[in-house]
């Protein structure tokens, strides 16, 4: 990230939290991707913003994307009277900083098959950014997405088509939402756990290829870009890559007779 936008975010972050200690009402950041929470993690440790566990400046704050296990989320800075428990129930019961839209065709019967891609891009069509869009579930026909709250009602009155699909959107609880990320598990045989390996195999690359794209900047663990294939993967380690996709890695199974890792990955779909 250029050292102006660095300043920029800087400074974004250290505002909202000092509104929300001084002023004892939660501020909150659009959504931001995990690539963007890592570098505001590498900001706040370089210029010594934290004062404490989940608090910056005197104010705790927690990240909220309303779905379960969300790609993209919130920061949200809490009053003193408000900790991260009370703050999401609240936000389950009574969402105020997101809502979830529920976008279905209007006759299921003649509706294109929909993907991420469509909603995404029909929505941002409206003129509204991708940093007020969070995560978009979707089950080929019908979806939900979280969006912050100022863009709720320009959504649900101007988003009436998707592809060739007629569409209605309504606003309704953010745990209403009961499509879940889909994945699909593939396992295979690596010499070693090493990130340029792994990604050989998810991808069907040679060894030189998952390398060029890492050495690209093309490839990011747990929202960090990977700046060399030549460390091991930890279980659990979300992996995305652009123009690939994205897979969770977990881990070793089973170790063959000629020394091989057995390994498994959950594919994103």
């Amino acid at each position: 990230m250029p050292i102006e936008n660095e300043k920029i975010l800087s400074g974004h972050i250290k505002d909202l939290a000092r509104r929300a200690y001084e002023n004892n009402f939660t501020t909150h950041t659009n959504f931001l991707s995990a690539s963007e929470l890592a570098q505001i993690d590498m900001i706040c440790k370089r210029d010594g913003l934290y004062t404490g566990d989940s608090e910056i400046q005197g104010s705790r704050f927690c990240l909220y994307g309303g779905v379960e296990d969300p790609d993209r989320m919130v920061m949200a800075f809490l009053p003193e009277y408000l900790d991260e428990e009370s703050f999401l129930l609240q936000e389950k019961e009574a969402s105020d900083i997101l809502k979830c839209i529920r976008i279905a065709p209007v006759n299921a019967r003649f509706a294109d098959e929909l993907t991420h891609r469509d909603f995404l891009g029909s929505i941002m069509n409206l003129q509204i950014e991708r940093d007020r869009i969070g995560d978009i579930r979707t089950d080929h026909t019908r979806g939900y997405v979280m969006v912050t709250s100022d863009v709720a009602e320009l959504l649900c009155s101007e988003l009436v088509r998707i592809k060739h699909t007629t569409v209605r959107c309504s606003q309704v609880p953010v745990n209403e939402c009961d499509i879940q990320p889909a994945f699909k598990e593939i396992t295979g045989t690596v010499a070693s756990e090493r990130l340029d390996a792994i990604l050989a195999f998810v991808y069907k690359l040679s060894r030189n290829e998952s390398s060029r794209i890492i050495e690209e900047g093309a490839v990011a663990v747990d929202g960090h870009i990977a700046i060399s294939g030549g460390y091991d993967l930890k279980v659990g380690a979300r992996v995305s890559v652009r123009g690939h996709g994205k897979f969770i890695y977990d881990g070793i199974r089973n170790t063959t007779k000629k020394g091989r890792s057995l390994i498994a990955v959950r594919v994103y779909i």
